[in-house]
């Protein structure tokens, strides 16, 4: 399912687009899990449109055991078997899901960031697999800043309502370079997407998210976050997102074998 040179690429990148690996039917029944989540939002949904404007950009996750829709494209289809594949691991873990929706006319954007630093996540075998429902634009879609995950640097997580800074200690993480203003220096990778293409990318790799300009169209899409053998515990100088208080025993390193975060592929 997933090439040597695929591999590499994600190696090298910190990102892949993959062509028409998920089925039509794991689409359909993600949507209308998304719509049953709409009308019965998790503690910790969040809606970034002001209520005056037009458009809608929203997001919910941590909900996988209350959708069935969710759980079992988590357990049954491809993506925790891709996500093995690409990162190399013997078997993976889900750490989370998290839907992210902009409906048509949606200006809000997703400001540039890394997820690792938001996460109570240490390691390097670690992705997300973002999936969108709808056909995505490379205009309407993520971007990233090419072998960011290489780096060795962990920036300051943002909080996008604000684009402010999290309270985390002084000095913890660097705050992030104004990409944006200084596109020419690095390599942007974006692709056009289809129905049943999906995105991988690691956890440290740099990227933000367009506006949803389109006047009919929705740009749904469904993040899976997965966990690889490497990845153990990671303490943060402040909140994590999301937040996980099942978890405030744990210490730094500490192996991440808990019901929240099950195994769902083994090699």
């Amino acid at each position: 399912m997933i090439s040597q040179e695929e591999v590499k690429a994600f190696q090298q990148h910190g990102v892949i687009c993959l062509r028409n690996v998920f089925e039509q039917k794991w689409l359909d029944q993600l949507a209308v899990g998304i719509e049953k989540n709409r009308k019965d939002p998790g503690p910790y949904a969040c809606q970034y449109t002001p209520e005056n404007k037009e458009g809608d950009f929203y997001d919910d996750y941590c909900n996988w055991d209350r959708f069935e829709e969710y759980k079992d494209f988590l357990f049954f289809s491809p993506a925790a078997e891709i996500a093995g594949r690409v990162i190399q691991s013997s078997q993976v873990r889900l750490f989370h899901e998290h839907i992210l929706v902009k409906e048509p006319k949606t200006s809000e954007r997703t400001p540039w960031h890394h997820d690792q630093p938001y996460y109570c996540i240490d390691g390097e075998q670690v992705c997300s697999i973002w999936l969108p429902l709808d056909p995505v634009p490379k205009e309407s879609g993520l971007e990233f800043v090419s072998g960011s995950h290489t780096w060795g640097k962990m920036f300051m997580p943002l909080k996008f309502l604000t684009n402010k800074e999290y309270d985390y200690s002084p000095g913890s993480f660097e705050s992030l370079p104004n990409i944006e203003s200084e596109r020419e220096k690095y390599t942007i990778l974006s692709w056009d997407m289809a129905p049943g293409d999906c995105i991988v990318f690691h956890f440290k790799t740099l990227h933000s998210g367009a506006d949803n300009p389109d006047n009919l169209r929705r740009r749904r899409a469904v993040s899976s976050r997965w966990l690889g053998d490497d990845a153990v515990f990671g303490k943060r100088p402040g909140e994590t997102s999301p937040p996980f208080p099942e978890l405030s025993t744990y210490n730094q390193g500490d192996n991440l074998e808990h019901p929240l975060f099950p195994v769902c592929w083994k090699q």
